[in-house]
């Protein structure tokens, strides 16, 4: 993260996205008593990425999930997640099975 001036009151977050074919990575300055979403909305990255719904949004502080009302804390780096294509468990199944024909 880049440095930048304290200004008191402020803390500095980051917000990172990767979409499909863009990967977003935003330093800003932000209320100290900021939460998930209102650091989400501040950075703009949802008119940078208009595939984003708020309403579905998961998210986490450097992977761990969380809930878009937690808190943060100078330095945290916001992540949004994309929603799985597959399920997991499944993919894995498909690879197993394939690997055991070969």
């Amino acid at each position: 993260m880049a440095e930048h001036t304290s200004i008191p009151g402020q803390i500095q977050v980051q917000v990172c996205y990767a979409g499909l074919d863009k990967l977003s990575l935003l330093d800003l300055q932000v209320a100290a008593d900021a939460n998930i979403l209102q650091v989400i909305m501040q950075s703009g990255i949802m008119q940078m990425h208009p595939e984003l719904d708020v309403s579905s949004l998961k998210v986490g502080i450097f992977g761990k999930l969380k809930t878009l009302d937690a808190a943060m804390h100078a330095g945290d780096r916001v992540e949004i997640y994309r929603p799985l294509i597959a399920d997991p468990m499944e993919a894995r199944r498909r690879r197993a099975k394939k690997h055991a024909q070969n």
